[in-house]
């Protein structure tokens, strides 16, 4: 079977892997075992990002790439994807393919434009500061492989799951923006965003961008609500823009800050996904569907 190295084997590649693990032979770099990924049938190779000499067994062991490892949480740049290229470079012969999972958030704050992936970054935030950076070295070290390794990458907005909900924040009855002050947010279910890295291991063109969103367009008060209605909770408070700012913490209204409403037409066209969650609203029904269930099963 032709090998997939994941770097990065996080909630959403784990999701994945029951998909992965029939269609390749798939290694994943791991700072240490894991005896969940050894039962799922992955080999995995001892490593850090952070130490580039412990990078050396990567060297042309794999066919294709998927890195969905974050930046350091400091810095203006990403020098994990800097060690991980140099490392992948030293090999004999370089993975056909390496799709990188980034973020919407290197858009910035698009005042709640309509953003397709023509758009030049114009990251705020440090964290997408060094996502733009990483998105760079990828690209140029794409353009330098040229046939060789093509390189794709996958802007996702906020990612959630049944197990992947901002409850908390609603118990906390954390305020948000009044409806007319609002941002337009978008979202991505974690199968869906891991589907989309099947497809673009599939048909994902070199060098070439992809925002990964479902199609709901949403004020940020919009989908707080839905969630509180669904899962029965008080609705979060709405204050002014500026009374929000000083009461949510300065990482929290980096989120709240920007706002987009992002195309997916791209995706659709091109890497030819049909997206299991298209709305927030079918998540959301999954998600309490789920929950209904499993108290009927204990209950029982």
């Amino acid at each position: 079977m032709r090998r997939l190295l994941i770097i990065g084997c996080g909630d959403v590649m784990r999701r994945t892997l029951p998909q992965l693990v029939r269609r390749w032979h798939v290694l994943a770099l791991v700072r240490q075992r894991d005896p969940q990924l050894e039962t799922l049938g992955v080999t995995q190779i001892e490593g850090d990002l952070d130490r580039p000499d412990s990078l050396r067994r990567l060297a042309g062991i794999a066919d294709v790439v998927i890195h969905s490892a974050p930046p350091p949480a400091q810095g203006n740049g990403d020098p994990r994807t800097r060690n991980l290229i140099a490392a992948l470079q030293r090999g004999k012969s370089l993975p056909r393919h390496l799709v990188y999972i980034s973020t919407s958030g290197v858009y910035g704050d698009c005042g709640g434009a309509r953003v397709s992936e023509t758009r030049s970054p114009a990251a705020k935030s440090a964290r997408a500061v060094r996502r733009v950076d990483a998105e760079r070295r990828l690209r140029r070290f794409g353009r330098q492989a040229g046939r060789h390794c093509r390189v794709s990458i996958l802007r996702a907005p906020g990612i959630y799951a049944e197990d992947r909900l901002p409850l908390e924040r609603l118990h906390k009855k954390l305020p948000l923006m009044l409806h007319a002050e609002d941002s337009h947010t978008n979202h991505i279910h974690a199968v869906d965003l891991g589907r989309a890295c099947i497809a673009a291991l599939a048909r994902a063109g070199a060098n070439r961008v992809y925002n990964i969103n479902d199609d709901t367009t949403l004020a940020m008060g919009e989908w707080f609500d839905a969630l509180a209605d669904a899962f029965a909770l008080p609705r979060a408070p709405r204050l002014p823009r500026e009374e929000v700012r000083r009461s949510v913490p300065p990482m929290q209204w980096s989120f709240m800050a920007e706002s987009r409403r992002l195309d997916n037409t791209r995706m659709k066209r091109e890497l030819r996904l049909r997206l299991r969650y298209p709305t927030v609203a079918t998540g959301i029904l999954a998600a309490t569907t789920k929950m209904t269930t499993a108290e009927t099963s204990c209950s029982g």
